[in-house]
């Protein structure tokens, strides 16, 4: 038997010690001031690290430490308010570095069967959020993009399956859908039907109606767009769809979280008929990256797209759960397991308690920028999304404003672009968010 101490000198010491540090992090939450550094920066000091006899592991640690970890932006704080921030709870953040030391294959149940059987009952708490039957189930994969391109494949091999259809096939979606959409098409090398959105950013069935073709053979409604935090006419385009025949697969990586609260869910009522639904746990679930679960209504059709068969996949066991059936994927991690860990820790009252709460939060914001003259609230809070400008301040001035907070930690709030002009854009995912401490850094935007 080798000595595994000997063949690769990490000792237990180090070991310790990384223990040590990853235990303080979690208790201290990350630093606000960190941030993006440049390549001429960070080149000096990461370009030789990886050497023929290694710098040691505390040499190799320092570096994580005292340079990669501040030259990262820390979307976990509570004062990140672009983008979808991921706020995760410190049960996830702990569990995730116990997952990651248990070497958990978890493509297969040989391989992961109690990490799976533990997924999937987060993914059937999901389901049941979503009003799905016994046959829903799902997987945990990378992210949104990945989720929503496998659930994508699988409508097209459905809509193959019982339309026959051999030629070119076509995606519809709002003019507000995430990115991804876009790269999904192209990647399946299909069209992408475009419909305008409404003032509020939200697709309706009406609407969407006017743009079918017979190629289409699926919808994606956005359950939270990225940009604004709509949700589309779910309830109208399900009964679209059902008469056409055609797949409704709901992005909800995102707002897909606002299901468990009982102050948001009716927004997606309609949801029951649809075909699948992505929500991302590293969004709005708590959880750390990278994590999107994939739910399909039946699971069958995301087996019959997805199901890998070669002879070194022949003594897999058929029998039972095996998640490379379910998406593009084969090997995997069980990211699933870290939203698991703090469901069971917290309860999902808890979970429903938070994620209203930052609604509340966002609701406090945006009543305190209706209160400054010099504000002007343009839309919501749409589920947790706020969209306002400056009304007397050019571009400029925004975004050199935007990165003086971004580089001090004080508030990471960013210009986007809404119907033709730049704002300013917050997203609240974190119920640690203090809406005073918002607004009274946007009480610097007083002219």
């Amino acid at each position: 038997m080798t000595n595994n101490k000997a063949d690769f000198p990490f000792g237990t010491d180090s070991v310790q010690d990384i223990l040590a540090w990853t235990q303080h992090r979690i208790a201290s939450g990350p630093d606000p001031s960190h941030g993006a550094q440049s390549f001429d920066a960070l080149e000096p000091i990461l370009g030789g690290s990886i050497t023929k006899t290694g710098l040691g592991a505390n040499k190799a640690f320092a570096l994580f430490s005292d340079t990669i970890l501040p030259s990262t932006r820390p979307f976990g704080h509570p004062t990140s308010l672009s983008f979808v921030a991921s706020a995760p709870s410190k049960a996830a953040l702990s569990f995730d570095a116990a997952l990651g030391a248990s070497g958990i294959f978890a493509g297969n149940w040989d391989g992961g069967a109690g990490a799976i059987h533990a997924e999937n009952q987060v993914l059937r708490w999901l389901a049941d959020l979503a009003g799905w039957p016994d046959t829903a189930g799902g997987v945990f994969v990378a992210g949104g993009t990945l989720g929503n391109l496998s659930a994508l494949h699988a409508a097209r091999a459905r809509f193959r399956r019982v339309h026959g259809a051999s030629g070119k096939l076509a995606i519809l979606c709002s003019s507000e859908a995430h990115s991804s959409i876009k790269a999904v098409a192209d990647v399946m090398d299909v069209d992408l039907i475009t419909v305008p959105s409404d003032a509020t950013g939200r697709m309706s069935a009406q609407d969407a109606s006017k743009h079918v073709r017979d190629t289409v053979f699926a919808m994606v409604a956005n359950g939270g767009a990225t940009n604004c935090g709509a949700v589309d006419d779910i309830d109208g385009l399900a009964e679209l769809c059902r008469a056409r025949q055609i797949w409704l697969h709901v992005d909800g990586a995102y707002g897909g979280a606002a299901l468990a609260s009982p102050v948001m869910k009716d927004a997606f009522e309609g949801i029951e008929q649809a075909d699948s639904f992505i929500v991302d746990p590293h969004k709005w679930l708590f959880a750390p990256y990278d994590s999107c679960a994939l739910v399909y209504r039946d699971a069958r059709d995301g087996k019959a797209a997805h199901g890998q068969e070669a002879v070194y996949l022949d003594t897999v066991d058929k029998t039972h759960w095996n998640p490379s059936d379910y998406a593009l994927h084969l090997s995997r991690r069980a990211r699933g397991l870290p939203l698991w860990y703090s469901l069971a820790t917290h309860g999902t009252q808890a979970y429903a308690d938070a994620i209203t709460k930052t609604r509340h939060v966002a609701e406090a914001v945006a009543d305190g920028i209706c209160n400054m003259p010099w504000l002007e609230l343009l839309l919501g809070p749409q589920l947790t999304v706020l969209l306002f400008k400056p009304r007397d301040m050019s571009e400029d001035a925004m975004a050199a404003w935007a990165e003086t907070h971004r580089r001090s930690g004080a508030l990471l709030c960013l210009p986007t672009s809404w119907q033709g002009e730049t704002v300013f854009r917050m997203c609240f995912v974190n119920q640690a968010t203090d809406p005073n401490e918002v607004l009274s850094v946007l009480e610097t935007l007083k002219p």
